[in-house]
């Protein structure tokens, strides 16, 4: 008897121990997160360079604005390679104006080029199921279609994205 709860006991206390682990390591990552946006945001500010609004560059290469979330913590673009990494506070997920809803991990990347994004990681739509949204496009500057590649492709009407929505806290991507 004295040996069963004995194992019970040692198996409690080192699920428990597991669990806590798990907590600190996630609190260091987000702490950690928090500290590497705050670096960035250092260093653009001196090099004297102001950055824009995320809405602002999408207006600029034709995509809509209201393509991300409100609650973009902060972005990084590399212009000469057109590399686009968007970080979030946490995952979300928006319902936009036309039905449609876009689910968005903490960190979603992809190629930023005129009038679309490509290679995205990080952002999924619902059709059915969940699927991973990999491209983003509006074929011309007149056009009032958006083209999400996501396994298909499918067009949705351009103005539903026009303004950046709040995003809904979800527990995981």
């Amino acid at each position: 008897m004295e040996k069963t709860l004995t194992k019970v006991g040692s198996f409690w206390i080192s699920k428990k121990a597991k669990e806590e682990i798990s907590n600190i390591s996630h609190d260091l990552s987000t702490l950690s997160d928090a500290v590497e946006e705050k670096a960035r945001w250092v260093f653009n500010k001196l090099k004297g360079k102001p950055q824009k609004s995320l809405p602002d560059v999408l207006r600029e290469y034709n995509l809509p604005p209201g393509l991300f979330p409100q609650n973009v913590r902060c972005y990084e673009l590399d212009e000469s390679k057109g590399k686009l990494i968007v970080y979030m506070a946490s995952p979300c997920e928006v319902c936009f104006k036309d039905s449609s809803v876009l689910r968005y991990a903490t960190r979603v990347k992809g190629t930023l080029s005129r009038g679309k994004i490509t290679g995205i990681e990080g952002m999924k739509t619902k059709v059915l199921v969940w699927v991973k949204v990999t491209s983003v496009t509006v074929e011309s500057y007149k056009s009032d279609k958006v083209w999400f590649t996501a396994g298909v492709k499918k067009s949705r009407p351009k103005d539903a994205y026009d303004m950046p929505r709040e995003g809904i806290k979800v527990e995981e991507f």
